[in-house]
């Protein structure tokens, strides 16, 4: 555990130490591999509060069975002053209880470090690429955009919570063909803002309005030498001002769900150096690149005017495809794969790790572009772990009936239209209350119900509360304090118990590239806050201000303005505003 300062990483250290002892004294062989001993909340809270797997993983390297190791291990643990029972379960697991104090403790400790709580180490300031969005450049951002958006920018916030320096990247597809029906489609605006009548939008080019304020600018600063010019005049610059256009909107887009990128690479920069070039010039050298002749399409019978065509193929089989993949198409043009690769490897030069956010209709191409890397980054002379995460599409609803599309895009809704409606935290809360590759939908009436049902509104609600009764604490003249904290009972501790999983939550969350853990546990953790909060309706000696009992008052504000520096830590990670009055 590389958690700072924390009662989780406090115990494992405990049972560390005991390991250690238990080398000393020749228990255990020396330098007893500990990589899979775990210290963490045993899955039935009734069992105790932390639990630990080390008889069960290190009795076969001591040369005895489990549970002869566990009362070795139980023996010293239990004369820690924290730890107030220690017992064996089944064949070996070792379940600990700890002391009322040690909770107080982490309480104390949550207050001291305040927006500090639950930071790691973990990453080792090792620099993460996280490449995330990437739509192409030709219009605005729309909802099949914003799932994996959200995913990509918490994601990022919590490697960078965990320790890691973090790179947050925008690749700019713009070499390919739709970014010249861009530029077509930002003429014929060009035109209609010179006086033109432009008719219907013909067939294969851009509708959406959003490219008449595009078209009137390059009117405003072109005049009309372009409007009746052969398009070999005009294409390569009206590309370029068109997909510089679009790039200040997708960043306006973007900045309303607070997302901010570090870096917008260019394909077309990419291509103009030579780096596809070079990728392929490695990989040939290394034989996992040769001229080859496609398979005919399979399933079905070739069209008539298919032929077999030599081109450069990726040895993809080699690493579990069906087929290898060509790199090149027949008019000498990189295909997608292709220039992947080579700016995946350029993405490699800078950072140690990297995690892309695809759709789940990218899925195909994973296996192929990781190996791609892999062998890429292997000669360089080093290992680049490289983890795709998949995002499923979302389907948008409204009282549970499918939603019209956007007039202003022509067949979608904007990511500026459903922040206009419900707000920047609902959109991005509701974006992790799945796990991204499951099915999600996002109903307009739903996501901004005042209900148990509604996961943003309980969190909020759940700090807005804190708020409140930190408000009226005040009012009559209570502050939090930790003075009292010893007068906490069960049930208070509960609370704290609940809220001290949050530093191991991140770290597990980090390692396993899954931000939604976070929205999990603080969903669990207003959960818990409710049910007190409910307790003291039946019970007035319950409330968190007891009129007569001035320490005890102050001990259980101190309990909730910690409850709720967790809630404002984990909001910070999904990048949602914690409320203070709903």
């Amino acid at each position: 555990m590389s958690t700072m300062n924390t009662l989780h990483a406090a115990f494992a250290a405990k049972v560390d130490a005991v390991l250690s002892a238990l080398e000393a004294e020749g228990a255990l062989p020396p330098q007893t591999p500990r990589a899979n001993v775990t210290v963490e909340p045993p899955r039935d809270p009734s069992h105790g509060d932390l639990a630990t797997n080390a008889a069960m993983v290190l009795a076969k390297h001591a040369k005895t069975n489990p549970r002869a190791l566990a009362e070795q291990i139980v023996e010293k643990l239990s004369a820690d002053p924290d730890i107030v029972e220690a017992t064996i379960a089944g064949p070996g697991f070792i379940n600990l209880r700890l002391s009322d104090l040690a909770w107080q403790n982490e309480l104390v400790a949550i207050g001291d470090l305040a927006d500090d709580y639950g930071k790691s180490d973990m990453g080792r300031d090792t620099t993460v690429n996280v490449e995330y969005v990437s739509a192409n450049p030709t219009g605005p951002m729309h909802m099949g955009h914003c799932r994996g958006a959200v995913v990509g920018d918490a994601l990022a916030s919590l490697l960078e919570f965990a320790g890691h320096k973090v790179v947050r990247e925008y690749y700019v597809n713009d070499a390919g063909s739709q970014v010249d029906t861009l530029a077509r489609s930002a003429h014929l605006r060009y035109r209609e803002a010179l006086g033109d009548d432009i008719g219907a939008i013909p067939q294969g080019l851009y509708p959406g309005d959003y490219l008449v304020p595009v078209g009137k600018a390059l009117a405003d600063e072109l005049g009309d030498r372009f409007k009746d010019a052969p398009e070999s005049e005009w294409l390569v610059l009206f590309r370029e001002k068109a997909v510089a256009a679009m790039i200040e909107m997708i960043k306006s887009d973007l900045a309303l769900m607070g997302i901010h990128h570090d870096l917008f690479a260019s394909e077309a920069t990419l291509q103009a150096e030579g780096k596809p070039e070079a990728a392929e010039a490695w990989l040939r050298s290394h034989d996992l690149v040769y001229d080859g002749v496609l398979e005919a399409p399979k399933g079905k019978a070739p069209p008539e005017d298919w032929e077999p065509v030599e081109l450069p193929l990726f040895r993809s089989t080699k690493f579990g495809d069906d087929q290898d993949r060509p790199i090149k198409k027949s008019d000498g043009k990189w295909t997608y794969f292709g220039a992947d690769l080579a700016y995946h490897m350029q993405k490699a030069e800078k950072a140690d790790a990297l995690i892309d956010i695809w759709g789940a209709d990218h899925a195909g191409t994973v296996k192929r572009i990781k190996a791609a890397v892999a062998a890429l980054a292997e000669g360089e002379g080093k290992t680049i772990p490289f983890d795709v995460k998949l995002v499923q599409m979302v389907a948008l609803m409204r009282d549970g009936e499918p939603l019209k599309m956007s007039k202003r895009s022509g067949n979608f809704i904007t990511l500026a239209e459903m922040v206009d409606e419900v707000g920047k935290d609902v959109v991005r809360f509701t974006m992790l209350t799945r796990k991204p590759e499951a099915q999600m939908e996002f109903d307009f009436a739903k996501v901004v119900e005042a209900s148990k049902d509604n996961p943003v509104f309980y969190v909020q609600y759940a700090h807005a509360r804190i708020s409140s009764i930190l408000r009226k604490g005040a009012a009559e003249g209570f502050a939090p304090s930790a003075d009292g904290i010893a007068l906490l009972g069960e049930e208070e501790l509960g609370l704290v118990k609940q809220a001290a999983q949050f530093p191991r939550i991140v770290e597990a969350a980090a390692q396993a590239r899954e931000p939604h853990r976070i929205a999990f546990f603080l969903y669990d953790l207003a959960g818990a806050f409710h049910a007190y909060w409910n307790l003291g309706n039946d019970k007035p000696e319950k409330r968190f201000i007891v009129a007569q009992e001035a320490e005890l008052s102050g001990a259980r504000l101190f309990l909730a303005a910690q409850i709720g520096q967790v809630i404002r830590n984990g909001l910070a990670l999904l990048g949602v505003e914690a409320v203070e009055e709903m």
